[in-house]
């Protein structure tokens, strides 16, 4: 353990990015880098953040480079390779190990009652997915999971296959991620997106960056930060941990800046407890109602409180009931730093709010987003140039799946549209998110699982529990560019289907095509890979929904799939004709960089159903922990993508070498009687259920007292699956009540 980075990004960055290409074929990475993020070029799966109209030369990040070479990887994932590797086998190696196979390259059958994968035709494939959905004695014993990485093309025709066969099971990692922000802005400004613009960064006096780590998760963020930053714009960070690239960062493009010590980002820090983030911000608020008390009329923009929100009379009288003390003891935060917040905040004509997972993967996910809005609608910071909401997305399309239609619950008028679009009636009930999907798996509920991308169980909560759930299912289908623990925990057949990664060429009867992708500020683009297939046995995502699709409806007239997975000009006609905002879809894209999806909200235009934004009244969540307990939050480290491991080295945290780590304050870890690098058992508390995690390194950090973190998804097991947010179904991950004890010898 070397200590935390003092500057992020930097050497450290460059030197990275090329150890990764080293690892794959350099000519082959180097070629894709070429085409990365680049008018003409594919979609860097690796994030959401928007690229800018005037694009640099190089518009990749170190986590994009290792992505691509983690996809471009010469290895292959072999019908030999199979032959010799049972599941069993498989399952005694690591995920790293199992992603570092390679690329999977031909369809693949686990039959009822082998231990291995044996080869099959794509044709057998579509057939028997279609013969054991037929069989159902329901199709809501159907799920259909997708990842973010899924193009719009895909996805739309994704949610066509699964109401067309009549569910609306469609769940997908949004359930895991952002469903807090999806559910909290929804219900208070109406969508359940952001409102801002990558230009209005440009605009911004003030922004606040909170519960997210963008020097790990979003790096090109930091573009866009530093050029605020050295406008004049403060920057205040909330984050438990000490993250050194919100402290300061060295941006790996800048020859000079190599030379120096980078650009400070924040000019307040503000570490946070665990779960304490609408203290801390009810605390901000208090501030600033002090200051229209000492002020009237001078603080608060009453024009736009007046027009266009409801609510504030009695959001205040509620914030004037809770005592300061009681704010201070639940954030961490003190008094005098919630005031210099405030400060900043009152000093802005114009800010923007940011965050992540730290702040939804909570009890009172919800609620945090909802206290955000809160705190900008005090002073107009919603509809505005250079103000508003941004919920930094991490997969690179998660925000374009929702818009495609992949939701448990559809809106009515979605669906109206959809069944006229192919003379149908969809279902309307309500299917299944994620966690009820695991759930209705384990219970035999759902018996065919299908996941359009993703690693599902080491995403999902609950370790033992979701594999148990998807033992018990007939048929598990797997849509995927590399090899993953998912598919290895198996129903009682299992069908492998290899996909065309985004850096590779999809060409469909000759005609060359491309798929489109939505950013996390509601930017529509074009997607298309400029690489020669690892096989020339994959097919693109939208080929086999289309393959599936043929199998199970054959040609019954209403949706004509054969055309859809040769031409998807046609899947883009349909959805300008079923999705809104999305009018001439075809000429649109194909234009500069793409077109941005319109939002009411930017005229400050509100579809609640008062027509107005919402203050929104919500009690001070009580933090108490047992005299033995601490509260863990789980975190990604800097060489890793969502569920992917590159390495097992956290170089901005200074941890080298293992993952199986627990960051805890110094003074934490003399009170338990350890001391850093000895081995602890971790235990998780949901009532009266306990779950057990063997040999975690102790790891001295700057943390807040009674804290923990650990690393995302090997903690994943101590994430109960009933422990979810208030208002919606999104796993604690951020918020764990645990004990630590020594390690039995």
């Amino acid at each position: 353990m070397s200590g935390p980075e003092r500057s992020a990004g930097g050497l450290g960055a460059i030197a990275a990015t090329l150890k990764s290409l080293a690892r794959t074929s350099l000519w082959r990475g180097g070629q894709a880098l070429r085409h990365l993020n680049r008018d003409g070029g594919f979609d860097c799966p690796g994030c959401a953040w928007p690229e800018p109209r005037d694009r640099a030369r190089i518009e990749f990040c170190e986590n994009g480079a290792k992505h691509v070479a983690h996809e471009v990887t010469k290895r292959r994932v072999t019908r030999e390779f199979f032959a010799a590797w049972p599941i069993p086998k498989l399952l005694g190696e690591t995920d790293h190990w199992l992603e570092r196979q390679g690329r999977l390259v031909e369809p693949m059958i686990k039959r009822a009652g082998f231990d291995r994968y044996e080869p099959l035709s794509w044709e057998a494939a579509f057939r028997r997915i279609a013969e054991v959905l037929r069989k159902l004695d329901s199709p809501n014993q159907a799920v259909f999971y997708t990842s973010g990485r899924t193009s719009n093309e895909a996805a739309f025709l994704y949610q066509l296959l699964a109401r067309q066969f009549g569910t609306n099971n469609l769940p997908d990692c949004s359930n895991m991620c952002h469903e807090s922000s999806s559910t909290g802005l929804s219900q208070v400004i109406g969508v359940g997106k952001g409102t801002v613009a990558l230009d209005d960064f440009e605009k911004a006096d003030a922004i606040f960056i909170i519960g997210q780590n963008p020097g790990t998760n979003h790096p090109r963020m930091f573009t866009t930060l530093v050029e605020a930053k050295r406008r004049g714009a403060k920057i205040v960070s909330v984050n438990p941990l000490k993250e050194s690239a919100l402290i300061r960062f060295t941006h790996p493009q800048d020859v000079l800046g190599l030379l120096g010590h980078g650009t400070e980002i924040s000019d307040l820090y503000l570490q946070v407890r665990v779960g304490g983030d609408v203290a801390l911000l009810k605390g901000i608020m208090k501030e600033v109602l002090t200051a229209e008390d000492r002020a009237p009329g001078r603080i608060l923009d009453w024009a736009f409180i007046r027009n266009h929100t409801e609510g504030l009379e009695t959001f205040r009288a509620a914030l004037d009931r809770i005592p300061f003390d009681d704010l201070v003891r639940e954030s961490g935060i003190s008094r005098e730093d919630m005031h210099k917040a405030a400060a900043i905040y009152l000093g802005a004509e114009r800010v923007i709010a940011c965050w992540a997972m730290g702040l939804t993967q909570h009890k009172h996910g919800v609620a945090n987003v909802q206290e955000i809005a809160n705190l900008l609608l005090l002073r107009g910071n919603i509809g505005k140039p250079g103000a508003g909401v941004c919920p930094v997305r991490g997969h690179s399309n998660v925000q374009g799946d929702r818009t495609m239609g992949i939701s448990e619950k559809p809106r009515p008028e979605f669906l109206r549209k959809l069944g006229a679009e192919y003379r149908f009636d969809p279902p309307r009930e309500h299917g299944l998110d994620t966690v009820a999907a695991i759930r209705a798996m384990h219970e035999g509920g759902a018996k065919v699982f299908c996941a359009m991308g993703g690693n599902f169980v080491v995403a999902s909560p609950d370790t033992a529990y979701t594999e148990e759930a998807l033992r018990r299912c007939r048929l598990t289908v797997g849509v995927a560019t590399t090899l993953n623990r998912t598919h290895l925990v198996t129903g009682e057949e299992a069908i492998l289907l290899p996909c065309l990664g985004r850096s590779e060429i999809d060409v469909q009867k000759q005609k060359p095509q491309f798929v489109t992708v939505e950013d996390s500020m509601s930017i529509v683009h074009r997607s298309e890979g400029r690489l020669t297939p690892v096989s020339a046995e994959l097919k693109s995502e939208p080929a086999i929904v289309a393959g599936i699709a043929r199998a199970l409806f054959g040609d019954d007239g209403l949706v004509p799939w054969r055309d859809l997975g040769e031409d998807y000009d046609l899947i883009r006609d349909a959805i300008a004709h079923v999705v809104p905002g999305f009018e001439d879809f075809n000429r649109r894209v194909r234009e500069g960089g793409g077109f941005r999806l319109p939002s009411g909200v930017q005229r400050r235009e509100f579809a609640t159903p008062s027509g107005k934004a919402s203050f929104t009244t919500l009690p001070l969540p009580r933090m108490e922990l047992a005299s033995d307990e601490f509260l863990m939050m789980t975190i990604r480290s800097h060489d890793q993508f969502n569920t992917t491991i590159y390495g097992f080295d956290d170089r901005h945290r200074g941890i080298s070498g293992n993952r199986r780590v627990v960051l805890l304050h110094p003074d934490d870890i003399a009170a338990e009687g350890v001391k850093a690098g000895d081995l602890v058992d971790l235990e998780s508390r949901f009532g009266p259920e306990r779950r057990v995690l063997r040999g975690f390194a102790v790891v001295a950090y700057d943390v807040p007292r009674r804290c923990a973190a650990t690393y995302y998804p090997e903690a994943n097991a101590l994430v109960p699956i009933g422990s979810v947010a208030d208002g919606c179904n999104t796993p604690t991950y951020k918020s764990v009540r645990i004990v630590i004890r020594r390690a039995a010898s």
